[in-house]
């Protein structure tokens, strides 16, 4: 598809996940926070390609509709109001001081239930890399329309989400992340931690800090005490991986951080190329590729290796941005070669995009079954720029 064609075709996706989603029409609002930080992405990218504003609108409605959601509790608890406990009025102007529900269908496991590990993929409560990505989404359209308030909203997601996903487990201990909390924040749903949960805290808090330094604005939120943490929790972890959507975060993650030397934040370089070794052994590694290429379509999920795709599409414009901006090789001196070593897999993204723009394979029971989240990835890897773009 040429430029026109594959705007025509994002707009047609993300217009019908609008509508399914409440968004938009006479239905009510049905809200996943996940899906919803990459559909406000979406958004600004055809807002970007059309100049209309009414993309623009429904980015900032998806916004505002997201915090009266999900920022409160469900209409079948008990509870009431803002998970926050701010009144009314304080909760509208501080929507995510209580963090955000990831928006599942069932309730949260209550205190007294023993953990079923089938049926907690499908309770409510909070993710905290559900919560990372909406806070770079929040980044996003703040740096977009100039708008503070957004900023201002993720630096008071990200300092709740340290102090309550972040934990010292004993006395001498190295801290560590909790996976999956209550709706309130009080208890662990899910104890492990997710493997990459500190590269998206640190990322995430950066970008925050850095977004407000670009407006002009001083931050609203000391983001020193996280950046420190999850810097000191990244510090010699373990992030490789086989899992395509793991390696795209990695991916992801390095564009950003890349962008981010580019606006003169230091110290970043060496955690860039550990980043993009990382993902590159992960795609060398027979698994990846063999679940990727291999599987029919049905047996696939197309959100996991559509985030692959949008990493890989991070990293063309790493490759790009390294070609024309001067200052970023001295910015980042050890990057220079390590997007090149890459390029090799630059045509998972045709691939990818290609098994999933065959109608069939939309048309099959596996796609319907994650309709809303496999549609607003595929729109994001084909337009990533509202994702992407710095």
């Amino acid at each position: 598809m040429d430029e026109p064609q594959t705007t025509a075709f994002v707009h047609a996706l993300m217009a019908a996940f609008a509508e399914r989603t409440g968004l938009i029409g006479e239905r009510p609002p049905r809200r996943y926070l996940w899906t919803d930080a990459f559909a406000v992405c979406n958004f600004l990218a055809l807002e970007r390609r059309t100049g209309d504003g009414a993309h623009l609108a429904l980015a900032k409605r998806l916004v505002d509709q997201v915090h009266r959601v999900l920022g409160r509790h469900r209409g079948d608890d008990g509870r009431r109001g803002w998970l926050s406990g701010l009144t009314e009025q304080e909760g509208e102007a501080h929507p995510t001081l209580g963090g955000l529900r990831i928006g599942k269908r069932r309730p949260e496991r209550r205190p007294d239930e023993p953990i079923d590990e089938r049926l907690e993929w499908e309770r409510d409560g909070q993710y905290f890399h559900y919560l990372a990505r909406w806070m770079h989404a929040l980044v996003r359209l703040g740096r977009e329309t100039g708008e503070s308030a957004y900023l201002r909203w993720g630096s008071e997601l990200a300092l709740t989400a340290y102090h309550r996903f972040t934990v010292v487990p004993r006395p001498g201990a190295r801290r560590r992340m909790v996976w999956k909390l209550s709706i309130d924040l009080t208890r662990p749903l899910v104890a492990a931690m997710g493997q990459h949960d500190p590269l998206d805290g640190l990322v995430t808090a950066l970008e925050l800090r850095a977004a407000a330094a670009a407006l002009g604005e001083d931050p609203a939120v000391d983001l020193t005490t996280p950046i420190a943490g999850y810097g000191a929790m990244v510090a010699g972890a373990d992030l490789a991986t086989t899992d395509p959507l793991g390696i795209g975060g990695l991916l992801s993650a390095a564009d950003t951080l890349t962008a981010l030397a580019g606006e003169g934040v230091a110290g970043l370089a060496d955690l860039v190329v550990t980043l993009l070794d990382e993902a590159r052994r992960g795609l060398e590694d027979p698994t990846t590729r063999e679940g990727i290429l291999d599987l029919p379509a049905r047996d696939r999920l197309a959100f996991r290796e559509l985030g692959l795709s949008i990493g890989l599409r991070a990293v063309r414009r790493t490759r790009e941005r390294l070609d024309r901006d001067p200052a970023a090789p001295s910015a980042l001196p050890y990057l220079p070669g390590s997007p090149d070593r890459l390029r090799r897999h630059d045509g998972l993204v045709e691939t990818i995009e290609g098994c999933w723009l065959d109608p069939a394979h939309r048309a099959d029971a596996n796609w319907q079954a994650h309709e809303d989240i496999n549609a607003v990835m595929l729109a994001t890897s084909l337009a990533p720029e509202g994702y992407l773009a710095r």
